[in-house]
C-alpha cells in the first residue's frame, strides 16, 4: 500500500504595491525595522536608521551603516521597474554620503540597469559595492504576506579581490583580514543570528548588540585582544545615559558578565564604552587563534546575557 501524497499549497506573488501603498510612507519604514530580511540575502550585518535622510536639495530613502566594519550604507527604494530618475539619484545619494555599500531596491530591474551596476562595481574601488535587489512578496494560500528578495546585481567579489591583492596592503591588514575571517565562521557555525559578516582588514570588527547605535566589538586594543560594548550614536547625550544607566548596576552587570570591566566614558568624546580584555596580546601568534576565538566568543555570549539581565539600554 502507498504512502498518502502530502497535500501542499501553491505559492503565488502578491504585487508589492498591494502591501505598500506608498513608498516612502509605508516601504520605506518597514524596510528600516526589517533590515534583517535584507541581510539575509546580502550576507551582511547592516543597520538602517534614518528615513528621507537629506542630501542636498534631495532626500535619501535610507541611510545607515555596516555593523561588521563601521562604513556608511545608502539605500534607494522604487517600488516599481528601475528608471533612469532612481539611477541618477542613486549616484547623486552616494556622491553626497560617501558610502562603502550602495543597494538599490526594485520591483523589476531593466538589462541597462543591471548592466549599469555591474559597470560600477567593475569600475570602482575594491571597498565600493552596488546591489540591485528585486522586491517581491508571496503568500500560500489565505497565509500572511512574505517578502522576498531576489539578488540580481551584486559586486565580482573575485576582481574585487585581486585588486585588494594586487594594491599596496600592510601585512597587518592582511592578517587582520585572515584573523577576523577565521573568527567570524566560527560564529557563524555557532551563532549565526550574531552576524552576516565576512571579514574586515580592521583591527576591529563589529556585531549588533539590538539597541540602535550601540555595538559589540571584537578589537585589538592596542595589542590586547578585547570585547567593547560601544556607544556610538551621533547624540553624545545619548551615549551618556545609555552608559551611565548601565555604570549604575555596574556590580549586577560584572556579576551577569562574570569578570571586572572597564568602564571608560571617554570624556571629551561623543562615544562611550566598556571593556573586557583578553590575556592575548599577539595576533601574530597563529597557534593561538583557536584559543582567541573561543574567548571572543564565551565572552561575547556572556556580555549579551549580561545587557538581558541588567535590561536598561533602550
Amino acid at each position: 500500500m502507498s504512502a498518502p501524497l502530502p497535500s501542499l499549497g501553491r505559492l503565488s506573488s502578491v504585487p508589492p504595491r498591494e502591501v505598500w501603498k506608498h513608498e516612502a510612507l509605508s516601504f520605506t519604514p518597514w524596510l528600516r525595522d526589517n533590515v534583517d530580511v535584507l541581510n539575509e540575502v546580502l550576507g551582511m550585518d547592516l543597520e538602517l536608521d534614518a528615513a528621507e535622510h537629506p542630501v542636498g536639495s534631495f532626500s535619501l530613502d535610507l541611510i545607515g551603516r555596516d555593523a561588521a566594519t563601521g562604513t556608511t550604507v545608502i539605500v534607494e527604494n522604487q517600488l516599481e521597474q528601475s528608471d533612469h530618475s532612481h539611477l541618477g539619484q542613486l549616484i547623486t545619494y552616494a556622491a553626497g554620503t560617501e558610502p562603502t555599500t550602495i543597494i538599490w531596491i526594485a520591483t523589476d530591474f531593466r538589462p541597462e540597469h543591471r548592466a549599469a551596476l555591474d559597470w560600477l562595481n567593475e569600475r570602482t574601488d575594491e571597498e565600493t559595492r552596488f546591489f540591485g535587489v528585486v522586491i517581491r512578496v508571496v503568500q500560500i494560500g489565505d497565509s500572511d504576506y512574505a517578502p522576498a528578495f531576489d539578488l540580481v546585481a551584486q559586486p565580482n567579489d573575485w576582481v574585487k579581490r585581486v585588486k585588494r591583492e594586487t594594491r599596496p596592503a600592510s601585512a597587518r591588514e592582511s592578517v587582520y583580514r585572515e584573523f577576523w575571517e577565521a573568527v567570524l565562521e566560527r560564529i557563524r557555525q555557532s551563532h549565526p543570528h550574531w552576524t552576516n559578516a565576512r571579514t574586515t582588514g580592521g583591527n576591529w570588527c563589529g556585531t549588533s548588540s539590538g539597541v540602535p547605535k550601540v555595538l559589540i566589538s571584537m578589537i585589538w586594543f592596542g595589542s590586547r585582544l578585547t570585547l567593547q560594548l560601544y556607544f556610538e550614536s551621533p547624540d553624545p547625550e545619548t551615549n551618556r545615559e545609555r552608559f551611565n544607566a548601565l555604570r549604575n548596576r555596574a556590580d549586577e552587570f560584572e556579576a551577569a558578565f562574570g569578570a571586572q570591566l572597564e568602564w571608560d566614558p571617554m570624556e571629551g568624546r561623543k562615544a562611550a564604552r566598556i571593556i573586557a580584555s583578553s590575556d592575548f596580546n599577539d595576533i601574530q601568534d597563529r597557534d593561538a587563534w583557536p584559543a582567541m576565538t573561543d574567548w571572543l566568543i564565551d565572552a561575547q555570549g556572556r556580555l549579551r546575557r549580561a545587557i538581558e539581565a541588567v535590561g536598561e539600554i533602550s
